[in-house]
């Protein structure tokens, strides 16, 4: 998806993304699902952004208040549709740029029947920064995050200190932040960020080892990506932290780092 127009009051957007959009022709089944179920279940995150002043209610979607989790970058929806199906009284919303994973999820929740999950194409960065209203978010999930691993790409890497503020404004009180990560510098990066935060603090059901790493949840389901990463030695490293909001309230706009 391209960037969003550039606008009169913002003239430029210096941001430097975590992802490169790439369009890939999708398959038979994911462009029948696609065609019959986007515009039920789908939408753009351009198209949620609400006017200066206004307000984005995601609750409408789902037609119902119910506790609302974020994910970022759901990939080809398995562990997406899974937690979904596994916590039907929880809304899920799917934030991805990639096209086939999209309509691959939106197979998965046709097949499950799935009732409470969305998925919107875009910027997730962008939908925090404008849409999203503070402590509004119940969970956030990031899962294996492109981990941009040559040195020269490591600030395109999406967890950095400026998100996880942003991320964590949005977040009710105790509600928590997900990441697991198959690359063993990024987790390492990644660690160091929630734990210099200081409206975070790791989530009491899972404390830290002592190899200071939290245990792997048993519900967070197992893909092949990450059988694959373990086959390959690459340990899989989940973080588990939950809002604290220590800090003086604030309704953090824009990420600067």
């Amino acid at each position: 998806m391209p960037d969003r127009a550039l606008t009169p009051d913002r003239p430029h957007d210096s941001r430097i993304r975590s992802y490169v959009h790439q369009r890939v022709r999708l398959s038979d089944g994911q462009e029948s699902a696609w065609r019959r179920l986007w515009p039920v279940l789908g939408g753009e995150v351009a198209d949620v952004l609400p006017e200066p002043g206004g307000r984005w209610d995601p609750h409408a979607a789902f037609g119902r208040t119910a506790p609302l989790v974020l994910e970022i970058g759901s990939g080809m929806g398995e562990t997406t549709a899974a937690l979904a199906a596994a916590e039907p009284g929880i809304d899920h919303l799917a934030v991805e740029v990639y096209e086939p994973g999209l309509a691959q999820l939106l197979m998965r929740v046709e097949q499950l029947g799935l009732g409470n999950q969305r998925v919107l194409r875009g910027d997730a960065v962008e939908l925090l920064e404008r849409a999203v209203a503070p402590r509004s978010l119940n969970g956030i999930r990031i899962f294996f995050p492109d981990p941009w691993p040559k040195r020269r790409h490591h600030k395109r890497r999406l967890v950095q200190p400026g998100f996880v503020r942003l991320a964590v404004s949005r977040l009710v009180p105790g509600g928590r932040l997900h990441l697991a990560t198959d690359w063993p510098h990024y987790a390492e990066q990644m660690r160091r960020v929630v734990t210099a935060e200081p409206d975070l603090r790791p989530d009491g059901a899972f404390p830290p080892g002592p190899d200071g790493w939290q245990e792997r949840p048993e519900w967070r389901p197992t893909t092949k990506f990450e059988e694959r990463a373990r086959i390959e030695g690459r340990p899989v490293r989940d973080l588990l932290y939950v809002a604290d909001h220590r800090s003086a309230p604030s309704d953090i706009r824009r990420v600067t780092d």
